[in-house]
């Protein structure tokens, strides 16, 4: 029965060319889950992976008990030795980023990596998450698909989902299957076991066979999440989204069109896709309170995480915490009348940062003015100003970054000039 169940949660391969590398702690669920796939699927390219992570002093038995049990059901065993360290998070999460890492480096492209996450973990998931506070992307609990590594199109899949820990248990007692016991499943000073330990207990005492209700509720609200990020992507296209010199940017006036609500779920879709750090409950009263305004100015930089929230002449910038160097490159060209070209024939050519003070007249301008002035005038990011190259020929300013070149010093339309371009 659980056999036939299992089967039913794995892809509808046409061929099982690629590897299908089983997550394998040695422990219960990872045990029953590689069990279970060689079962199905013995003439599948299995492997299995085993990490250790050199926490427990048992650490080394547990590899061996591993190396031995795939040796003797004629599995395939990577094993990773990591070194763990907390970086502020809980060592939990410190070793599940160092076992992902792991995993990482060996799936090769259009791999599967399996993972032993089975419905009593999804429930503790769900209520850890409750407790700490979260919406229906973090009610979606733990994914049974998704991409595990995108460049090298890899997926996580997590077949026991639908099963309950009791059920994988009489699985393995019912074919004899050994595992290692991991003591640290034991203390309660973890969360998640104090959860395992004295809450599911009760909860399954009340309400047998709870934990598939919040199977079910996770993939409801996943389903909730998909119409959120559909919602939020059309929302993305409609209000102007720009790529910026550095960064990107949103019209600031279309965004307030929008409802309160889809404005949260835009801003947190937005930065998500650049892979910036999405806002968190205490980041929100500031962004209302700032980015949201509508007496906002250029001085306002909210940051968490990786990211910087600007505002500057209607738009909304989504910038990286620590902005990337700019260089400023010279390229021969044919001057034209869409093109302003620096003349070529300019001597002592030179780069320079601004210092204060500098005045100059932009082509096209019958008057000078201080640099700061026209800077405004170009509507270069205030954040930039500091950093903009100033070309000079001698001592005398003849062009700032690729904004616009000095009116002596303009190529005449088809002599050659110097095309500049200021990027990263």
């Amino acid at each position: 029965m659980i056999l036939q169940k299992f089967m039913q949660q794995l892809p509808d391969v046409k061929s099982p060319g690629n590897n299908w590398w089983v997550g394998f702690s040695g422990g219960l669920d990872s045990t029953v889950l590689l069990h279970l796939l060689k079962s199905s699927c013995p003439h599948w390219p299995i492997r299995a992976i085993h990490v250790n992570h050199q926490i427990s002093p048992n650490a080394n038995d547990w590899q061996r008990h591993c190396e031995q049990l795939c040796q003797q059901w004629g599995v395939n065993l990577i094993v990773e030795k990591v070194s763990v360290k907390n970086q502020g998070h809980g060592i939990e999460d410190a070793a599940r980023s160092a076992r992902y890492a792991a995993f990482k480096k060996h799936l090769m492209l259009n791999d599967y990596l399996l993972t032993a996450h089975h419905a009593d973990d999804q429930a503790e998931t769900l209520l850890l998450r409750l407790l700490r506070g979260t919406g229906s992307r973090g009610l979606s609990g733990i994914a049974v698909e998704r991409v595990f590594d995108q460049r090298q199109n890899t997926k996580l899949l997590r077949p026991l989902l639908p099963f309950t820990r009791d059920e994988i248990l009489s699985y393995a007692n019912q074919h004899q299957l050994q595992w290692i016991e991991d003591e640290s499943n034991f203390s309660e000073e973890y969360d998640r076991n104090y959860l395992r330990l004295q809450v599911m207990p009760l909860l399954q005492s009340r309400w047998p066979k709870f934990q598939l209700k919040f199977n079910q509720t996770a993939q409801l609200c996943a389903e909730t999440e998909t119409l959120l990020t559909e919602m939020a992507a059309t929302d993305l296209q409609a209000i102007n989204l720009r790529d910026e010199r550095i960064g990107k940017s949103i019209n600031r006036e279309l965004f307030f069109q929008l409802s309160i609500p889809r404005q949260h779920n835009l801003l947190r879709y937005w930065l998500s896709i650049q892979g910036y750090s999405v806002p968190e409950q205490q980041h929100w009263q500031q962004i209302e309170s700032q980015i949201f305004s509508e007496k906002t100015d250029s001085s306002i930089n909210l940051q968490w995480g990786n990211v910087s929230l600007r505002v500057y002449q209607n738009k909304i910038f989504a910038l990286p915490l620590i902005l990337p160097e700019l260089t400023l490159s010279m390229t021969h060209s044919i001057a034209d009348t869409s093109t302003k070209l620096l003349r070529s024939d300019l001597p002592n050519i030179h780069v320079e940062t601004r210092t204060g003070g500098e005045r100059c007249r932009p082509a096209g301008r019958n008057h000078s003015q201080t640099l700061k002035k026209c800077l405004q005038e170009f509507g270069l990011e205030p954040w930039l100003r500091d950093c903009v190259p100033l070309i000079y020929s001698g001592d005398n300013l003849v062009a700032v970054g690729d904004l616009w070149v000095c009116a002596e010093y303009l190529a005449e339309k088809n002599q050659q000039g110097l095309k500049l371009v200021w990027s990263v």
